[in-house]
């Protein structure tokens, strides 16, 4: 790829940027959720007739707003998924994608085109983070490894609108975005051989636009991650500091420790328990052996401390409802 190409796909995709450090003003009232429940749609375990996946995926239903988080891995996991659990995506409007990898963006186009009919404000607006549309290369000359870049061709085609955060934003009262997560801690859970073409050049691809939604709750935060790349501690205590220094309420997601060492696991564990963990579903990386771990290490039980599957439902009023295969 040529230089001229690649600085003119990066002054494409820097676009709708949303201000850095956003609070709570006059179009985004200040307060707490109060009403709450996080569904699984894609992870790699499953019940019954819903489909499992290497991908995350979770609809977010907050206080009467509804937010599609990540989209899984293939096209129509999803869709199916929601269809079989009876989850309506057409009156769901804007969508949040954690990060560029196809496990979280596989379903994106399907399930815009799906809703468009019956309604087309569905899923036409969609959140990301500063860096999810800069060119990828795995070492390959002229292969672009970023499916994000086409996919923002075919979004946009269709009426959809990428807003791309540069810094912490509240979306609604007490629901908000993390943004890129300054990695603090050296976490390193990635493939360390990607490399991204950023304004300052050709980098190690950390996974920068790796961006989690935080719910503020008078119980505490509740973090959903979609693989977690910045890193657990670096997302919990970074969601700590942009709304309110309070213990975790849940953690929901994938945190990207399935083949973490022992001692990363003891320190990561270490860190979470300081701030507090209440409860803690673990889908797609995190791990079966690290969910097991973090139940004993962090203090909790079987009710309190699940692997995620597929229709696994969080909820302030009733907690965790794993499913069938999971509990």
């Amino acid at each position: 790829m040529s230089r001229a190409v690649s600085a003119a796909l990066l002054a494409g995709f820097v676009l709708a940027l949303a201000p850095s450090g956003l609070r709570a003003g006059a179009d985004v009232p200040a307060g707490r959720v109060q009403r709450l429940k996080i569904t699984i749609l894609s992870t790699m375990l499953a019940d019954r007739s819903e489909l499992g996946e290497w991908g995350f995926s979770a609809l977010v239903e907050a206080d009467g707003h509804r937010i599609l988080f990540d989209t899984g891995a293939h096209t129509d996991v999803v869709l199916k998924n929601a269809r079989e659990l009876g989850v309506d995506l057409s009156s769901v409007p804007e969508a949040v994608l954690s990060h560029h990898h196809s496990d979280h963006v596989g379903g994106f186009m399907t399930l815009r085109r799906s809703v468009m009919a019956r309604s087309p404000s569905a899923l036409s607006r969609t959140h990301v983070a500063l860096g999810i549309f800069y060119p990828r290369t795995s070492g390959i000359p002229l292969v672009e490894g970023n499916t994000m870049i086409a996919i923002k061709s075919e979004y946009e085609a269709t009426g959809g609108v990428f807003v791309v955060h540069e810094g912490p934003a509240q979306l609604y009262g007490g629901v908000w975005l993390t943004g890129p997560v300054p990695r603090r801690y050296p976490e390193r859970n990635w493939s360390e051989t990607g490399r991204v073409r950023t304004p300052a050049g050709l980098v190690e691809d950390t996974i920068p636009e790796d961006m989690s939604l935080v719910c503020d709750t008078d119980r505490g935060l509740v973090v959903l991650t979609g693989c977690g790349h910045a890193g657990v501690v670096n997302i919990v205590e970074y969601s700590r500091e942009i709304v309110r220094p309070v213990r975790v309420h849940a953690l929901i997601g994938g945190i990207h420790l399935f083949s973490a060492s022992e001692d990363t696991l003891r320190w990561t564990a270490r860190k979470l328990a300081a701030v507090g963990v209440d409860n803690l579903i673990g889908a797609h990386c995190t791990g079966i052996e690290t969910v097991l771990r973090f139940r004993q290490d962090l203090g909790l039980d079987r009710a309190h401390a699940v692997v995620g599957a597929v229709g696994a439902t969080f909820a302030l009023d009733k907690g965790i409802d794993p499913g069938l295969i999971a509990q």
